[in-house]
């Protein structure tokens, strides 16, 4: 399932660690298939690919101490994202978007991953709120101010890396409207 991969990967932050945490959460999911009761079992196993990132986690920091590397949040620019469909024909501005997309990326990895596994369940699986709050164990009203808090750090970190607000609003995970002389006032989602 791609939506458990997805999830791994975000949370993991590489592919190697994403292909371990789906493997022992399908083995996991198998094991334990008695237990399913009535539900979604998207959400069932997607919550199963979090629990296990996170027993792995725990894990792991017990283990090492982690350390920042530099080198893995430099933007790549020997490599850059494919584009889709045909050349702009504003190059400046292709190149400019293509910064702004690696930058809402590296946004991303750096919010805390409660935030960002709320964000990719939303705004990459899809996932209803309902969905989310059995993926998550939380209520709905925790989900709803996780997103809210999510964005908003999304947001916040982005424009620090310096990324453009005008990007920001084009993108589908946050956007802000400008109602007080450019302060963000008022939060939704574009799809």
């Amino acid at each position: 399932m791609d939506a458990a991969y997805n999830l791994a990967r975000w949370l993991c932050g590489n592919n190697e660690d994403a292909q371990d945490i789906v493997q022992e959460a399908y083995m996991r999911a198998l094991r334990f298939s008695s237990s399913f009761r009535d539900g979604e079992p998207r959400a069932w196993l997607l919550a199963i690919v979090r629990n296990t990132y996170y027993t792995e986690y725990r894990r792991r920091r017990s283990a090492m101490s982690v350390s920042f590397d530099e080198d893995l949040h430099a933007i790549d620019s020997a490599n850059p994202p494919p584009t889709m469909g045909a050349i702009a024909a504003d190059p400046e501005r292709t190149l400019s978007r293509m910064q702004d997309a690696r930058l809402l990326q590296r946004a991303l990895e750096q919010i805390a991953p409660e935030f960002r596994e709320a964000l990719v369940l939303r705004e990459v699986e899809d996932l209803s709120y309902k969905e989310m709050a059995s993926v998550l164990g939380v209520p709905i009203g925790t989900v709803m101010s996780r997103l809210s808090r999510a964005r908003r750090m999304l947001l916040a970190r982005f424009e620090s890396l310096g990324g453009e607000r005008e990007y920001a609003r084009q993108s589908s995970v946050i956007y802000f409207e400008d109602a007080n002389g450019g302060a963000p006032n008022s939060e939704r989602k574009l799809r």
